[in-house]
């Protein structure tokens, strides 16, 4: 007997049947995301804006009490924003974590130099300065666009991928979903004030390919049962196909979810990742559960699909 048996493997839950319980969630969720970033925008990060980048190195190891009295020097030179975060490796490594990297935005107007120089002076001689990196306005748009253009083609690979590798209402039902998560992944970062910087973009990415993992899996699954009942309606097939995959969806968004917590605790500079990441995993999750698949039920039906009304799950 497994170890691991929380949900039941023959369950017959009816996900059709609520799909429009799912789809008004849905887009609930859509909409506050969009009115959220068209009525807020996105705290962007110093990636995105520009701005200064100074290493600072001691001769000890920087604990997190001292790397926030750092933060508490730096916060006195009134700058836009600032960052202040422990670093190890390279030149930090001896001893372990005796680097502080601070970025900071400099006022409207500012000297990105002077600024990094005000850094250096508040901090005095007894730090280290390895690297000093200055930002531009100019290279901070071109990152944003350029994140922007890689979450877009991200989504349209993807949906290529998937109509060629099923058929193209798949890709289109897959695209939708995808984007789905992302863009609520989004909303999220928006609402929340979050800072959004090239380390966002990486956790939308990671969560698209994380969102069409898991509905590729009931995909397969779905063409599987095609061949095996050819006389079945499509709305009894994904009911059934959603059902076999249900133990593997949910243990795998558990288990994923489990190895990213302790990140989210434990590792501060890495919080707003991992916490993106976990909510996109629960959004991701509900998609492809209730949205991807039912989907096809609105797109013309594939090739020996049968068209008619889902029977009823059982009690």
């Amino acid at each position: 007997m497994p170890l691991l048996r929380f949900i039941p493997e023959a369950t017959n839950i009816n996900f059709i049947g609520a799909r429009y319980v799912a789809f008004a969630i849905d887009g609930l969720l859509l909409l506050a995301a969009v009115v959220s970033i068209a009525w807020h925008g996105f705290n962007l990060g110093l990636d995105f804006t520009g701005g200064v980048q100074v290493q600072a190195k001691a001769p000890y190891t920087i604990s997190t009490d001292q790397a926030g009295q750092i933060r508490d020097q730096i916060s006195t030179l009134h700058f836009n924003d600032q960052r202040v975060q422990t670093v190890s490796g390279g030149v930090c490594a001896t001893p372990a974590y005796s680097c502080v990297m601070i970025r900071v935005q400099p006022k409207a107007g500012q000297d990105y130099n002077a600024a990094a120089q005000a850094i250096k002076n508040k901090l005095g001689p007894s730090y280290q300065f390895p690297s000093t990196e200055v930002i531009s306005a100019a290279v901070s748009a071109e990152l944003l666009h350029a994140g922007i253009l890689a979450s877009i083609l991200a989504v349209i690979c993807i949906a290529l991928w998937v109509a060629f590798r099923f058929e193209w209402q798949y890709g289109i039902s897959a695209a939708f979903a995808t984007g789905h998560d992302v863009f609520v992944t989004a909303g999220l970062f928006s609402l929340l004030h979050l800072d959004f910087n090239l380390t966002s973009i990486a956790a939308l990415l990671t969560l698209a390919g994380y969102s069409i993992n898991d509905t590729v899996v009931v995909f397969d699954r779905l063409r599987e049962n095609r061949r095996k009942y050819k006389r079945m309606p499509l709305a009894d097939l994904i009911n059934l196909s959603t059902n076999q995959m249900l133990t593997r969806t949910i243990l795998t968004s558990v288990s994923t979810a489990l190895s990213i917590i302790p990140l989210y605790f434990f590792v501060p500079a890495l919080e707003e990742f991992t916490g993106s990441i976990l909510f996109g995993i629960l959004v991701g999750t509900f998609s492809s559960i209730y949205v991807a698949a039912a989907l096809l039920l609105y797109l013309p039906k594939p090739a020996g699909a049968i068209e008619d009304k889902p029977v009823p799950a059982q009690a």
